[in-house]
């Protein structure tokens, strides 16, 4: 979904994911996903709040209701077009927004990280945009315990084999009907998810595991961006 050397794969699949990925399509993941993005991120006071890899605007409606006033990007112009009808969206690879530097008092990033190479990449961008002081979220799949090398047939447990190494991207997983399987995906592990955010200058200040039942399947933070200059090189 994002990177100058990365077509946007989600634009063929654009309209199944927008039904997947409604409150319409039911079932209990996205509200899990929302509370947790919720919980995170806290009220607004109506400022901005940037919505990275934003896709079909899924999680607008959640950040509308915090106090934020949401703005997406995405590379996608296909789900750019369901995303438009939530919030104003820009067509933007995530490795260089559109956005000066220092400009945006908050970010999140939603089920996006698996979606790009290199999301360390996209930490450093969402650094460089955040104004001191500025509050970033993060939530994603579990880096430990869901991927192509992560066994959850049997919802009360994981199997994670040797495979969690692997960062190349893949169509494997046990779940030969979901997003993955259909897209694919790169793995990110825990140490470079987490360094990666703090090699970008972001303080991580909460983190949060949470999972329908069994074993977690999503990981999050709150990070704020120190109050010195962002150590991002501005986009030129």
């Amino acid at each position: 979904m994002v990177s100058p050397k990365t077509t946007a794969v989600y634009d063929e699949h654009a309209d199944w994911y927008n039904e997947l990925m409604s409150p319409e399509a039911g079932g209990d993941y996205l509200p899990h996903v929302h509370a947790t993005l919720r919980d995170l991120l806290g009220p607004g006071d109506g400022a901005t709040c940037l919505d990275v890899c934003c896709g079909t605007g899924a999680h607008a409606a959640v950040l509308t209701a915090l106090g934020w006033s949401p703005v997406g990007v995405d590379l996608s112009r296909n789900q750019l077009r369901h995303a438009a009808r939530r919030l104003p969206v820009a067509v933007a690879d995530a490795t260089a927004l559109p956005l000066a530097t220092g400009s945006v008092p908050a970010v999140v990033c939603v089920l996006a990280s698996t979606d790009v190479p290199d999301y360390p990449a996209v930490l450093r961008e969402i650094a460089r945009v955040l104004t001191p002081g500025g509050r970033f979220v993060h939530l994603g799949v579990h880096p430990c315990f869901v991927g192509a090398f992560a066994d959850r047939s049997d919802r009360s447990r994981t199997v994670v084999d040797a495979g969690y190494a692997d960062r190349s991207h893949t169509f494997a997983s046990w779940n030969t009907t979901g997003v993955r399987a259909r897209l694919g995906a790169w793995h990110i592990p825990l140490a470079e998810l987490l360094n990666g955010a703090t090699a970008a200058g972001l303080r991580i200040e909460r983190t949060a595991e949470a999972g329908r039942e069994g074993v977690p399947e999503l990981f999050g933070f709150t990070a704020t961006l120190g109050r010195e200059a962002s150590p991002a090189t501005p986009v030129t």
